[in-house]
């Protein structure tokens, strides 16, 4: 796995080992950058606070960084996957503009500033990405013009919670891309 646009292209990632963790391919990470960069959404990546839910490896969150946004909020629940994690931000040294939450994202933290944009890829078929997407409303992640990507497999559907709207949807292979904003915005 490696970062496929930006100021890092090309840089290797570290995957833990084992079935647990499945991380967002690179030509899925590729056509979801290049939807954002040419879509509604292409000034929105830019200087952006970007937070990354269900992290795993942090592929998402680092491709952001690559691509120019400012900072960015890993939440990852499992140890095995924040060590890794650690070890990319590490190897891409963005440490003073990374952190890793050890959290459930079903129960976020506050934070000090919403997000402008982000990623949910919870494991497919566990009904994840509901509760983590009220979880984000709930906990004022969003800031008012935030992007929420979520990727389901395929053939999942997705309850959304009030508040949130399907801007666009897209299915990549096996995957679903689902492009979430504030109802109103």
């Amino acid at each position: 796995m490696r970062i496929v646009g930006g100021q890092w292209r090309g840089r290797r990632l570290a995957v833990p080992r084992g079935r647990d963790v499945r991380p967002s391919a690179d030509r899925l990470r590729e056509s979801l950058f290049n939807i954002l960069a040419h879509g509604p959404w292409q000034s929105l990546l830019a200087g952006a606070r970007v937070g990354d839910l269900f992290a795993g490896t942090g592929a998402l969150g680092l491709e952001a960084l690559s691509r120019g946004a400012a900072e960015a909020v890993f939440v990852e629940k499992a140890a095995a996957s924040r060590k890794v994690l650690h070890a990319n931000i590490a190897a891409l040294g963005v440490g003073d503009r990374a952190s890793v939450l050890t959290a459930d994202a079903r129960r976020l933290p506050a934070l000090p500033a919403p997000r402008d944009l982000v990623f949910l890829d919870p494991p497919y078929r566990r009904d994840l990405a509901t509760p983590a997407l009220m979880s984000l409303l709930d906990a004022g992640w969003l800031a008012g013009n935030a992007l929420v990507v979520v990727e389901t497999a395929a053939d999942e559907s997705l309850a959304l919670p009030a508040g949130l709207a399907i801007t666009d949807r897209r299915r990549l292979g096996d995957s679903r891309l689902w492009f979430l904003t504030r109802e109103g915005s």
